[in-house]
């Protein structure tokens, strides 16, 4: 019987090292043969560029900072990494667990059987990677959330500021006669669409015409009962989210219908795909989105907190207020764990001391 050839993996040591090439300076060949093949067994499993590019990158920060090649790296390493990543550098949680992650997986490949680069580096040096990245020297991932407490959403009396100090902008540009009307409108319509629908700057930014559609079930909604997000929030390595989020405020909906049929034609692009068009025929970026957003704020004095995405927390609390189910809010915003709203949730004492008083009526009820 006939024994069939063993087929090496992509990134497999056998496939990188080139005979005859680690008769000079085998350990910076070995260690570039290593990062190629990391390269090439990542590109097998369809990961794009922007992916695997700078997770090189940061291996090859690691490398620098231990000034050793990965066969004499020793859990200690990662140890004395990570303590200069929070103490020195002082960066967040979340940020030092990426790097460590980024540096795991390439551990990890190195000591995968199937890959040989335990073999080829005892053979070559007399020793071989091991595994660096353990629960003891690495930050576990234990909420959904770490990012800036500060961050906070508008309370309903400044949201109302806001809004209504957009909408006369419109104004004061048409009385004034001057241009920057249609601007001006377009950006007042697009605050209400990233708190009306509770999107993130970018998802908003990237927002066509043909992305709104009816809701059977809501039929008041016309043709802007429904919001298809095609731009959601993506994990690492991933495709961005799609997630269809459905109108809840009237006139949110009316606030759009109003732009789509009045004013965005008038920018003079009928052939444009973007909702939020620019008057020389762009797109509106994100930058703009903040700049126009930092203006008003500024302008109303509002605290410096307030973002663009506060007005996406805002649209997570007042539907907290409002007693709508927290379930429908997580699919609503795109998040796949109920943690996640934590943050997003900062209810007003109104609310928490009306839920106190329902929680307590029952065990008075009767003195």
């Amino acid at each position: 019987m006939m024994r069939q050839p063993r087929v090496e993996l992509a990134g497999s040591a056998n496939l990188e090292l080139v005979s005859g090439a680690l008769r000079f300076r085998p350990e910076d060949t070995v260690w570039e043969a290593m990062l190629s093949g990391w390269r090439a067994q990542q590109q097998a499993r369809n990961l794009k560029k922007g992916t695997y590019e700078p997770r090189e990158k940061m291996v090859r920060v690691f490398h620098t900072f231990t000034n050793e090649y990965p066969w004499l790296w020793t859990p200690s390493h990662m140890d004395e990494w990570s303590a200069s990543l929070t103490t020195e550098k002082g960066l967040a949680p979340s940020t030092v667990r990426g790097y460590q992650g980024t540096v795991r997986l390439f551990s990890e490949y190195l000591i995968d059987p199937r890959y040989h680069w335990t073999l080829a580096c005892e053979e070559q040096f007399g020793t071989y990677p091991v595994a660096i990245a353990h629960e003891w020297n690495t930050i576990p991932h234990l909420q959904g959330y770490e990012g800036d407490p500060e961050a906070r959403p508008f309370s309903r009396d400044e949201l109302q500021r806001f809004l209504d100090y957009a909408d006369d902008q419109v104004e004061r540009a048409i009385r004034s006669r001057r241009k920057g009307a249609l601007a001006a409108y377009r950006d007042a319509t697009l605050f209400k669409v990233i708190y009306g629908w509770g999107l993130r700057r970018t998802e908003t930014s990237k927002l066509d015409l043909v992305d709104f559609g009816r809701n059977p079930k809501a039929p008041r909604f016309g043709r802007f009962g429904t919001l298809n997000v095609r731009y959601g929030k993506a994990k690492k390595g991933q495709p961005p989210r799609r997630r269809n989020v459905l109108s809840v405020m009237d006139w949110a909906a009316e606030a759009v219908q109003d732009y789509v049929e009045n004013v965005w034609p008038q920018f003079g692009f009928p052939d444009h795909r973007a909702l939020w068009v620019t008057e020389r025929g762009g797109r509106l970026r994100p930058g703009s989105i903040n700049d126009r957003f930092e203006e008003y704020r500024d302008a109303l004095k509002l605290p410096k907190e307030l973002t663009p995405h506060s007005l996406r927390h805002s649209y997570v609390t007042h539907l907290t207020e409002d007693g709508v189910d927290r379930r429908f809010i997580q699919q609503q915003v795109g998040h796949e764990c109920d943690s996640s709203l934590a943050i997003y949730t900062h209810v007003s004492d109104d609310f928490m001391n009306t839920s106190l008083q329902n929680a307590l009526a029952p065990a008075f009820a009767g003195v």
